[in-house]
């Protein structure tokens, strides 16, 4: 990845409009993922959920943009990632809204994944965007792909923050209906100054693989959040269990054979594109899974207002915003991989330090967690996206990117129902779960950074 100086470079005439039109949308999918977190305790209490309940609010919008993002791709390049964008803008308004006026738990849970079927029209498509602007010019892309990401980092982190404050000033329910104008003004942006890029091969779509696809997600991740209050001999959990592996299996089968896989898995050929799946499925598990304990640790567990707890992720927002920004930098001077390697690195330390809090500690004890994580994951993430996206042919952008993101969505599903697992039940099991959680979390990305360092200067095969 190279350096890019926003003074200096030169880049394609209308480049910081498409951006900006891009990354509105981006943002809105990312923003969705976190800001729920600090609405949980308001949602369980009001509907009378139980943690199970509320791990689906959180998974069913992650598992449908996991599923839906393995097609998503490449509906962007069959018929033109500009329309594919706008038709997710307006079903993601649609859906925020049913969010919004949900009447129960059930209601609420169905909304959600709706809400992701949409956001996954929307991942894609938008790098896909940018790709197409920038084609031909690396710093160009370089720049922009960075801007991108910290747009959809920042928004992750601001998530609780936002929620926090709109919670305690008008209710839970804002934090969905708040996208309604933001996805207005995303789609007036992209009519006005995005062109359409031109459709690649209209190519059929993978249906059989989009189901199994998803069939092992939910099979897999609903045993796994099921399993933690129903008990892992439960048939129903079993039942899960089995034919969730069951999917997986078909799924891998069908897409060895498949002339148009919805997982393409000569992507996995380059060395560069597998090291940056490890790192952003490894990223997403660690932080979704965290963040959704966490988030009912400083409720539940140490007695935080909802305003209190969505200020105290204050300092994750503010380290993304730098690190994300200065990751292009630091890429340039030491490589992808050892970028990579040494973010991950640091957010491992900052999530050792966090598995030592209890009810009782500090809020400055938890700063320097706090910081560790954002600053680690914000270095890495840009890095791992430009290392993919150089690896790949522009035309197939959007189905690499979809690919990647499948993976890190469905990661963080799994995070959020093995880590909200461990912490079911009242405040001493959410405190003990959030340091077992904080352990495991460690744990993985130590196993990540390996995998990024190793990747440094082995041969990088181009795709696409």
């Amino acid at each position: 990845m190279t350096n890019v100086r926003v003074a200096t470079t030169a880049r394609p005439a209308g480049l910081p409009l498409i951006l900006a039109a891009a990354s509105f949308g981006f943002t809105i999918v990312q923003l969705d993922v976190t800001i729920v977190n600090v609405a949980l305790d308001a949602i369980g209490r009001e509907f009378g959920a139980p943690t199970a309940s509320l791990q689906w609010v959180v998974d069913a919008y992650t598992l449908l943009l996991a599923a839906l993002l393995l097609s998503a791709g490449a509906l962007g390049d069959r018929f033109g990632p500009r329309r594919a964008f706008l038709t997710g803008l307006v079903l993601f308004a649609i859906s925020s809204a049913a969010c919004g006026l949900a009447r129960d738990a059930l209601q609420l849970i169905l909304s959600r994944a709706v809400q992701g079927a949409a956001a996954a029209l929307l991942v894609p498509p938008s790098l896909a965007l940018i790709t197409h602007a920038a084609a031909g010019d690396d710093k160009a892309r370089a720049w922009a792909v960075g801007w991108w990401t910290a747009a959809g980092g920042v928004s992750i982190a601001a998530g609780p923050v936002i929620g926090g404050l709109l919670i305690g000033a008008l209710g839970w329910r804002w934090v969905f209906l708040v996208n309604v104008p933001l996805c207005l003004l995303g789609a007036a942006l992209t009519l006005a100054f995005v062109p359409e890029a031109a459709p690649r091969e209209k190519r059929p779509l993978d249906l059989p693989g989009q189901l199994l696809g998803f069939l092992a997600l939910a099979g897999l991740v609903g045993a796994v959040i099921e399993g933690g209050h129903r008990g892992w001999s439960d048939p129903l959990v079993l039942g899960a269990l089995v034919g969730g592996f069951a999917a997986a299996a078909a799924f891998l089968a069908v897409e060895m054979r498949s002339a148009h896989p919805a997982v393409p898995l000569d992507v996995f050929k380059s060395r560069r594109v597998w090291s940056a799946v490890v790192i952003g499925v490894s990223v997403n598990f660690t932080y979704y899974g965290v963040i959704f304990v966490l988030g009912l640790f400083l409720q539940r567990s140490a007695g935080y207002s909802v305003v209190q707890a969505g200020l105290a992720f204050l300092p994750l927002t503010a380290t993304f915003i730098v690190s994300n920004l200065l990751s292009g930098r630091i890429a340039h001077r030491f490589g992808s991989a050892r970028t990579m390697a040494g973010g991950v690195l640091a957010a491992a330390v900052g999530y050792a330090l966090t598995s030592r809090l209890s009810a009782h500690s500090p809020f400055w004890a938890m700063i320097p967690g706090f910081l560790l994580i954002p600053g680690g994951m914000g270095t890495a993430v840009p890095a791992m996206t430009s290392a993919l996206l150089a690896s790949v042919d522009r035309h197939f952008s959007g189905t690499a990117s979809g690919v990647l993101n499948a993976c890190r969505q469905a990661a963080g599903a799994a995070g959020v129902a093995v880590m909200g697992a461990l912490a079911a039940g009242g405040p001493e099991r959410i405190a003990g779960g959030l340091r077992i959680s904080g352990a495991i979390a460690a744990v993985v990305l130590l196993g990540a950074a390996w995998v990024a360092w190793r990747s440094e200067g082995r041969p990088v095969a181009s795709v696409g």
